[in-house]
């Protein structure tokens, strides 16, 4: 996920501006469509994962397993909350204030990613 979150955050996102007004409905519609069998699966996995480990987490590292799964919760949360919201607001067509939105919680969410990713590698370190 945090290779996904960079890339829609520095590339897929900013293009948005570019489809044309005509265009645009259908296709942030088709994106929204393919974007979410895409991600909500990865994303799935990602949290029963996370709350797996914090459930049971590996030998001395239960305070990183715990990190892991508020961290995984959060982009529940900041999808739910900012994401989708932000994206219905451009179902109606585009502009520049909603794709602001959206780029908003976006960045909020690949940084959440990021620190889960990092968590995830320390988690990694501590089994080897």
């Amino acid at each position: 996920m945090v290779g996904l979150a960079w890339f829609v955050d520095v590339v897929h996102y900013p293009l948005f501006a570019s489809v044309g007004d005509e265009r645009f409905v259908s296709y942030h519609e088709l994106h929204s469509r393919r974007t979410t069998w895409v991600v909500l699966p990865v994303m799935s996995v990602e949290l029963v994962t996370s709350i797996a480990l914090a459930l049971d987490p590996p030998d001395g590292a239960r305070v990183l397993a715990l990190a892991g799964a508020a961290l995984a919760v959060a982009t529940w949360g900041l999808t739910a909350l900012g994401a989708v919201p932000a994206h219905r607001g451009l179902g109606g067509g585009f502009s520049a204030e909603g794709l602001a939105r959206l780029r908003r919680a976006d960045l909020l969410r690949a940084l959440v990613w990021t620190a889960h990713g990092a968590v995830v590698l320390a988690l990694l370190a501590t089994q080897v």
